[in-house]
């Protein structure tokens, strides 16, 4: 993160405007606000924000018509925080163009960590490398690599392109039918099963306990999360 960095804040709520401000001047982001979608959207042109924080609730406009609306602007990341906690909310979301979601109530730390994977995430995306790590974990997207350790992992063509989407967006929730659309096409978007089969198989190689997953976490009833929560090594 560098200091030229700037959130756009969309949230109707004044107490949650200035909790975030604070928590995020506090940290050196810049932030400028807004307590409804008009504004926001306003800003997103006048400001030129790198990260969004959008609330699903807001007066004028439904959230999701927002994101929908921010994803046809720009592809910035787009951070949700709401208070509908319900899993059909986050998978609408994120479906809609979201890259993460937070639900209220939320602490500052665990906000941070989301924002900077996010940025990781664009750094990655526009840098000139195709090499990803996290932990022992090793991706070489552009010789479609595996390994562990620096040791190479042989894994099946469908278990490369699930893994290579998780890589695309780590640090982010990926929803069931994202995954299902991107690796196995749009006819078997309710296939869910042929998610769990794989992503087991992936587990067993690539995590020391694959029933206490380190790198490939479940987000019940959305989807599925590549954390880099250890330092993310692009290069």
């Amino acid at each position: 993160m560098t200091a030229e960095q700037l959130i756009l804040i969309i949230e109707d709520d004044l107490q949650t405007r200035r909790f975030l401000k604070s928590s995020l001047n506090h940290r050196g982001w810049r932030t400028v606000d807004a307590d409804c979608a008009k504004t926001g959207l306003a800003l997103l042109n006048s400001e030129n924000p790198d990260l969004v924080i959008l609330d699903l609730g807001l007066p004028d406009m439904d959230g999701i018509a927002v994101t929908r609306r921010l994803r046809q602007l720009s592809d910035l990341p787009i951070l949700i925080l709401s208070a509908r906690s319900q899993e059909q909310n986050k998978i609408m979301a994120l479906d809609a163009g979201a890259d993460d979601y937070l639900t209220k109530p939320f602490g500052s730390g665990e906000l941070h960590a989301r924002l900077q994977a996010l940025l990781r995430r664009v750094s990655r995306s526009f840098g000139s490398t195709e090499v990803f790590e996290t932990g022992r974990l090793k991706v070489d997207l552009a010789r479609r690599q595996v390994f562990l350790s620096d040791h190479e992992v042989r894994i099946t063509p469908i278990e490369y392109r699930l893994l290579s989407m998780l890589v695309r967006h780590a640090g982010a929730v990926v929803t069931h039918r994202q995954l299902l659309q991107e690796v196995w096409g749009a006819e078997h978007i309710h296939d869910q099963h042929y998610l769990r089969i794989y992503m087991g198989q992936l587990r067993h190689k690539l995590e020391a306990n694959p029933a206490r997953p380190r790198y490939l976490l479940t987000e019940i009833g959305v989807g599925y999360r590549l954390s880099v929560n250890e330092e993310v090594k692009p290069r």
